[in-house]
């Protein structure tokens, strides 16, 4: 996140950062998967989407772009784990503890709506075949930084008694955890402030031109 975006160091400590989040995802969903904890298999299966995807986003240029059958493997992920913490999520609503499978409405119903959109993003590209400059950037983006807060969230919130009492007491782990979304945010704002610029000087450059002329 504090590296220059495209610098040579940005791609190594991007490919770190996929690997290790990839590693991550997969053996924590099998993990989770053999111990029947769905919400913990569909946090990583998501995290792994998540991950996948931004990463081809970030290796793909704009004049090459063409989508395929890992595009689609990835927007059947996106449906399962969409599809599943929603009915979950009604589940843990009708149920009279309020809870389904250890965790209550509200994060399922959270990760429910954040795969939803996901999926539209991903029908729109595969419905267009191609993404415009501003729309890769903001697709590796949001998915790289809302990975990141997925794994932020699994350890400075779900493990909190990890960490010194002072860490506890004082919101340090909350700012951690929350960290990756309020950069996302920024990125994302300063991104679709940049498209807006190099569009308008597109526009108006052969105005003055020909006026000139």
């Amino acid at each position: 996140m504090a590296l220059r975006k495209g610098s040579r160091q940005h791609g190594l400590v991007g490919d770190v950062f996929v690997v290790s989040m990839m590693t991550l995802a997969m053996s924590g969903s099998t993990l989770a998967l053999l111990r029947h904890q769905m919400g913990n298999f569909l946090g990583g299966l998501f995290t792994g989407y998540l991950v996948a995807t931004a990463w081809r986003a970030a290796t793909q240029s704009e004049k090459n772009w063409k989508t395929g059958i890992f595009d689609w493997a990835g927007l059947l992920a996106a449906v399962v784990v969409a599809a599943i913490n929603l009915t979950y999520g009604f589940g843990a609503a009708l149920s009279p503890t309020g809870m389904k499978d250890g965790y209550p409405v509200g994060p399922y119903v959270f990760m429910g709506s954040v795969a939803l959109v996901a999926i539209i993003g991903d029908v729109r590209m595969l419905l267009r075949g191609r993404v415009s400059p501003t729309q890769r950037l903001g697709r590796h983006l949001w998915r790289m930084c809302f990975a990141q807060f997925i794994a932020a969230m699994s350890i400075f919130l779900a493990r909190a008694e990890l960490f010194p009492l002072l860490m506890q007491k004082t919101g340090v782990l909350y700012l951690l955890s929350f960290l990756p979304l309020l950069v996302m945010f920024f990125w994302l704002v300063r991104v679709r402030l940049m498209g807006r610029t190099k569009r308008a000087s597109t526009v108006t450059a052969p105005v003055a031109y020909s006026a000139g002329d």
